[in-house]
């Protein structure tokens, strides 16, 4: 294997195996994890405190049994799997869970919690466009912090975080030069790669994350750029897992040039600004963040945002990865679909549900789109 082969081998490996990268972080620094659960914690604050913060997205293929007692059939499968794994003890050696409530399941999500972990559970603000938002995430951020000094028995300084956000920034603007790169190598970067690249990104420290990402984009771009054949697109919506519609894009000849995932680019597109008191810093983060279906924002520029990306990247269309039973990415979806008939967008909605284990009519579909372009 060359260079790039290697790296990026070691990044899957990772992505499919988060429980090593737990056992592994904490054979180095003798200190665990805190699970995060989508979408937008203060990760810093974990960070701050040396345990590895580790995402939750719930898994492919769970066969679901015990999570409808607690849940409602129609909350989304990634809140299912959760559900079902906790249950089962998957989480349990989690020093803490964080759960913030940007959509309905979540909000009630740690009142059902069933892991041994100990779960602490803020609100953001909804109302983003006034200062009041900065001073109430103010105060949920001390929650969040009080709480993790409370269950890991640490003490969190301004000056760690402030530490924290510096290293998160610079992962930030690190995965955001490789999402750029990876359009430029679509022939090496395949969408099942790139999507390990992203998702290894939260089972690791984010230093470590960003020197194996710089190298990997060194390496990449001491390559001869070659001109691509097949047909480019820009995805949409929470998640395009499982692997198989991923591999699907491949067979037919698809890249991904961009995204606009929440599992994804969504994660490290916007930084906390620069100031003093890191807990505002967080706030003000939150503040900026755009064109996302769980920050509420009355002008909805989603829209805009995925054509600009379209015209920035070369695409020839976007696919809308819609999550099964996700209100919020339902609710956006006609205003989407609006805003690409007007910027002459195509565009294909497939629905994507963790549990499937059949793909022959997401196949068909997108055999017959790329026939169409």
């Amino acid at each position: 294997m060359n260079k790039v082969e290697t790296i990026l081998a070691e990044l899957e490996a990772i992505s499919k195996n988060p429980k090593k990268a737990m056992e592994d972080h904490k054979a180095k620094t003798g200190k665990g994890a805190v699970g995060v659960l989508p979408l937008y914690a203060p990760e810093e604050m974990i960070y701050a405190t040396g345990y590895l913060p580790m995402g939750i997205w719930g898994a492919t293929k769970k066969q679901i049994l015990k999570a409808p007692t607690y849940l409602p059939a129609f909350a989304c499968s990634i809140m299912q799997s959760i559900m079902e794994m906790e249950m089962e003890g998957v989480y349990d050696d989690l020093a803490a869970v964080v759960i913030s409530s940007p959509c309905d399941t979540l909000k009630a999500f740690g009142q059902k919690w069933k892991g041994k972990s100990p779960v602490i559970q803020f609100v953001h603000s909804q109302n983003r466009d006034m200062e009041a938002s900065n001073v109430f995430m103010v105060e949920e951020y001390k929650y969040v912090r009080k709480s993790l000094e409370d269950i890991l028995n640490v003490t969190i300084t301004d000056e760690a975080i402030n530490e924290a956000i510096e290293v998160y920034n610079e992962n930030r603007a690190v995965m955001r030069m490789f999402c750029d790169v990876a359009a430029m190598y679509p022939q090496v970067i395949t969408p099942v790669k790139r999507h390990a690249v992203i998702k290894a990104r939260q089972f690791m420290d984010k230093a470590e994350n960003t020197k194996m990402v710089k190298e990997l984009i060194t390496e990449l771009l001491a390559q001869p750029v070659v001109p691509f054949k097949g047909k480019k697109v820009v995805l949409t919506g929470i998640q395009a897992e499982p692997d198989e519609v991923l591999r699907i894009f491949e067979e037919f000849g698809i890249a991904v040039v961009a995204d606009d995932l929440a599992q994804e680019s969504r994660q490290f597109r916007t930084d906390v600004p620069s100031g003093k008191d890191p807990l505002y810093r967080l706030a003000r983060q939150w503040q900026n963040i755009t064109a996302c279906s769980l920050a509420i924002d009355r002008d909805k520029p989603r829209g805009k945002y995925i054509v600009d990306l379209v015209k920035k990247y070369g695409a020839d269309a976007v696919i809308i990865c819609m999550m099964k039973f996700c209100d919020p990415e339902e609710y956006d979806y006609p205003i989407l679909l609006e805003d690409f008939e007007k910027s002459n967008i195509r565009n294909l909605k497939i629905e994507i549900d963790q549990q499937s284990e059949s793909f022959e009519q997401i196949r068909t579909r997108v055999q017959s789109f790329v026939e169409m372009m």
